[in-house]
């Protein structure tokens, strides 16, 4: 309860924030109630989420999604002097699909992997594990234009989902696995906050709405059409063409020459020729 009673004063502050000039309207009771019940509804929808635009640009990708972490989801549900950690279940949002499901009858958490579901198709795998966010020190979005701060912050802020692409063929790798996600299909996923001493789930979020990856285009129909391309790119491309053609001009020139050089009998006769006739003239020209 402690985030939804801190959102629900939150909410009520803001509000009457921009409704000062118009007291009159609404009681300040009111508007208590009506954003505790605002915020009861919200928290008890709570689903992952797309990472906003403004930190996760062309999200989806072809085989990636990026998600907001789960801030300020589980307070309710977190005690002091424990551990908890949260697990991101995912699946594909299909009619192969067996079950979503994500813990056992005793409530423990489920350790599928990508393997053991052939990707999510036979029902969901854990993507990854990683600490409860902080609700009461979010990461701040004015961060993000700073280079030195901008990774932390995308670090504390999202997940990106099937960022690894080499766990699948790592014998030695013992971690949960998070490989690439297909093109072009829908998944859905799911927040899961666990106890850590007990092992057991504590709570969760619903599924996410589908959410699709991008659909890779084929080679045949990709446009190389030079009016597609930018200006500099056809600039470079010109000059890195005509460098070519100059270099092979070049070396053709310098191995015909040499073999020119090495085929012409001329210059091995001539030399000695030369000097035999000059011999036999001197002679010839003292005896006179």
């Amino acid at each position: 309860m402690r985030s939804l009673v801190g959102a629900t004063y939150q909410c009520y502050f803001s509000f009457c924030g921009r409704c000062s000039e118009s007291s009159g309207m609404l009681s300040h009771w009111v508007m208590l109630v009506f954003c505790f019940l605002g915020q009861l509804c919200a928290d008890q929808s709570m689903k992952p989420q797309l990472a906003a635009p403004q930190l996760a640009t062309n999200n989806p990708t072809l085989t990636t999604v990026a998600l907001e972490k789960p801030f300020c989801t589980f307070d309710s549900s977190l005690h002091p002097n424990k551990s908890y950690a949260i697990y991101l279940y995912v699946m594909k949002s299909s009619g192969s699909t067996i079950s979503s499901v994500v813990t056992d009858s005793s409530s423990k958490p489920l350790d599928n992997t990508f393997q053991q579901t052939h990707g999510g198709q036979l029902g969901p795998y854990k993507a990854a594990s990683f600490d409860v966010p902080n609700c009461m020190s979010p990461p701040k979005f004015t961060d993000a234009g700073d280079t030195n701060k901008v990774s932390d912050v995308l670090k504390q802020y999202l997940f990106r989902v099937g960022d690894d692409g080499s766990c699948l063929y790592d014998p030695n790798f013992l971690d949960i696995c998070n490989p690439p996600l297909a093109p072009d299909t829908t998944y859905r996923f799911k927040y899961v906050l666990v106890d850590n001493t007990e092992g057991i789930m504590k709570d969760q979020t619903l599924w996410s709405d589908p959410i699709k990856t991008r659909k890779g285009k084929l080679p045949m129909k990709i446009d190389i059409w030079p009016g597609q391309r930018s200006g500099s790119m056809i600039v470079i491309t010109s000059i890195l063409s005509v460098s070519m053609f100059l270099l092979l001009a070049g070396l053709l020139a310098s191995v015909l020459s040499a073999l020119v050089v090495s085929e012409d009998p001329s210059a091995e006769t001539k030399g000695p020729s030369g000097t035999t006739q000059q011999s036999e003239l001197r002679p010839q020209l003292s005896s006179e």
